[in-house]
């Protein structure tokens, strides 16, 4: 891990309208023991008003890494990607779409809209955890992330 990065907790936003799988990523991330800080809304309105520091996300912090799930209840996945990505405020932010679709259609629109990696959710708890463990391996670990 390079220096900076040590120096303050990664922020991750996880974008998820299951309660089960939330707190299974959240207990993941907790078990890895990296220094990060998981936020964790239940919808696209609310993730955008989180990124955008707007209502009760008034005072939050910009993720360092997005984890979004594409099937959400009103503004759905695919919306909040065009949004993030075609906003220059957060569009440097990294976008992995973790979802339950195994469809291509919803992977080639992923990549497409700029999603920097595609992860499909295994049914499988103990894939599932391990899913969270590469991801964290990679992302948390390998890669220097966007700082700003």
């Amino acid at each position: 891990m390079v220096d900076d990065q040590a120096s303050r907790p990664i922020e991750i936003l996880l974008v998820e309208d299951s309660p089960s799988d939330a707190n299974l990523t959240i207990k993941g991330f907790l078990n890895a023991r990296i220094a990060n800080n998981l936020h964790w809304v239940e919808d696209g309105e609310s993730a955008m008003n989180y990124l955008r520091e707007q209502g009760e996300f008034a005072n939050a912090l910009r993720p360092d890494l997005i984890l979004l799930d594409l099937n959400l209840p009103g503004m759905d996945g695919r919306e909040v990607l065009t949004e993030i990505k075609s906003d220059p405020n957060l569009k440097s932010i990294p976008v992995i779409v973790i979802t339950t679709s195994n469809d291509e259609q919803d992977i080639l629109r992923s990549y497409h809209l700029s999603a920097n990696c595609y992860v499909t959710k295994p049914i499988d708890v103990f894939q599932f955890i391990q899913v969270l463990q590469l991801i964290k391996d990679f992302w948390l670990i390998a890669v220097t992330l966007p700082r700003n």
